[in-house]
């Protein structure tokens, strides 16, 4: 895909470096009160205590941080187990050409004007290229990422995979394993406050079914692997899924001359309404956590059953193609391996592949994070709050966290972990309790000032008395009698 290219105007007076001196200037302007005002903490071992630990340095976690630093919570850090730039899917898996939202949208900016993606374009592309633009194209939104983790000093460690929680009770904190995946030494890292900011995938994991994952690795990969398209060059190839991703990796093993590729999905025929755009208005970014439970439940449920379809320039640039079939109602019933191929039966025939891609999406299960292995018993999910009516039951919805109206977990039995409210869940688990948050850049400019100022909310009241405690001995005289 080709990227624009500087305009001359952009380099010569409204570049980038005339970008960062206005915003510069808004930050200073915009910085009341300007004092950090967390009391800092030790472990009894003398250890600091961070005041928040971040896991995941994509979009959301790095917003989340922005956030806070606003607050003036600066005793943050950011944890990443990619590579500086790399964090996210933009310029790994994410094999589309562009986002998929609008690119008007808002969010990570936390509405300053000189922040926000179309202003980092202009700067460098000029206002005119900006008109041009359909949807951001991926690459150019992971270098704005990178910009802005650098341009405002976000503490991030990358090459960092955080292990799983445990509670120090007697610190009032977390203790956190780190393991560094570029040859450092592990270390244990001690938060009283953490934010799981994880991705689409952060409640669960991303999901294959079991008959393919019994069959040897080099017959099939998910959407979410490291996938070798130049070897599928003259090969068949099958996916799974009906979603934008198993669109997007069609297309890419086609353009890379692959023979021919089948694309199955369970549905009669694709989905071609957009429900996520629906979404896009301020009642419900802003407020879906304000209904009652029954109804953020057939919200949600509602748009889940009316599925993500892959959007009109991703449909047919795989449709292009005419070595592209489409298989409807056609479920995978098995897959064997023969002879070195992969042999997929469906309820219309068996199919013969050199290569398998799986893009059935994700699946929520806390279980299956590393993360919570030693909190999961205790999480508060929606199967433990809300029973639907029958013929509204959900069994992935149903094993959705509950949480608080700040993406806090709850209790499942109250007084048993109350330490929970520490975490964080800004991930894509929070969708039927606060609908889009984290992983989805349409619900930032809502959920993000929830999750900060939840953050703050906590910070502030566990350490009232001690705030007291500096009023009555506050004597800073404003003049002599």
């Amino acid at each position: 895909m080709l990227l624009p290219t500087p305009s001359p105007t952009a380099k010569s007076g409204t570049g980038l470096a005339t970008l960062e001196a206005s915003l510069l200037k808004d930050l200073e302007r915009l910085a009341y009160p300007k004092r950090s005002w967390v009391l800092s903490r030790r472990s009894q071992e003398g250890q600091s205590i961070l005041d928040v630990l971040i896991i995941g340095g994509g979009q959301s976690g790095l917003s989340v941080a922005f956030g806070l630093l606003r607050e003036k919570v600066t005793n943050v850090l950011v944890v990443d187990d990619n590579a500086p730039g790399l964090a996210g899917p933009w310029k790994t898996f994410a094999r589309m050409h562009t986002l998929r939202t609008p690119k008007h949208l808002t969010g990570p900016d936390h509405n300053l004007p000189n922040l926000c993606f179309q202003s980092w374009y202009e700067a460098q592309f000029g206002e005119e290229a900006w008109q041009q633009v359909g949807l951001v194209p991926k690459e150019l939104w992971a270098d704005y990422l990178d910009w802005y983790r650098r341009f405002l000093g976000i503490p991030v460690r990358c090459h960092a995979r955080a292990g799983a929680l445990s509670w120090r009770a007697e610190d009032g904190c977390f203790a956190v394993p780190i393991e560094s995946q570029d040859g450092g030494p592990p270390e244990v890292l001690l938060a009283r406050k953490v934010v799981l900011a994880t991705g689409i995938d952060g409640s669960g994991r991303w999901e294959s079914p079991s008959m393919v994952s019994r069959l040897p690795k080099a017959l099939w990969a998910h959407t979410r692997d490291a996938i070798d398209f130049e070897a599928l060059r003259g090969k068949r190839v099958g996916l799974l899924g009906a979603g934008a991703s198993a669109f997007d990796n069609a297309s890419v093993a086609l353009e890379k001359d692959a023979a021919e590729v089948h694309l199955f999905y369970r549905r009669k025929t694709l989905p071609t309404v957009n429900a996520y755009r629906w979404a896009e208005f301020v009642g419900f970014l802003k407020h879906h956590g304000d209904l009652p439970d029954a109804d953020r439940w057939r919200f949600i449920r509602r748009i889940l059953e009316m599925g993500q379809l892959p959007p009109h320039d991703t449909y047919h640039r795989a449709r292009a193609h005419p070595n592209f079939h489409l298989h409807a109602e056609s479920p995978w019933l098995s897959a064997e391996a023969v002879d070195g191929t992969a042999h997929v039966t469906t309820p219309h025939g068996t199919f013969a592949f050199d290569k398998l891609i799986v893009g059935s999406g994700t699946v929520t299960d806390l279980r299956l994070r590393p993360e919570l292995v030693n909190l999961v018993a205790d999480i508060a999910l929606w199967k433990d709050r809300y029973t639907p009516p029958p013929q509204e039951t959900h069994e992935d919805l149903a094993r959705h966290p509950y949480l608080g109206p700040s993406f806090e977990f709850q209790e499942k039995v109250p007084g048993r972990a109350p330490y929970l409210t520490s975490v964080f869940n800004y991930t894509f688990g929070g969708l039927p309790s606060l609908g889009f948050g984290g992983a989805s850049i349409s619900g930032m400019k809502y959920s993000l000032p929830k999750l900060v100022s939840g953050l703050t909310r906590q910070l502030y009241l566990e350490d009232k008395d001690a705030f007291f405690d500096t009023l009555m001995r506050y004597d800073v005289k404003e003049f002599e009698p």
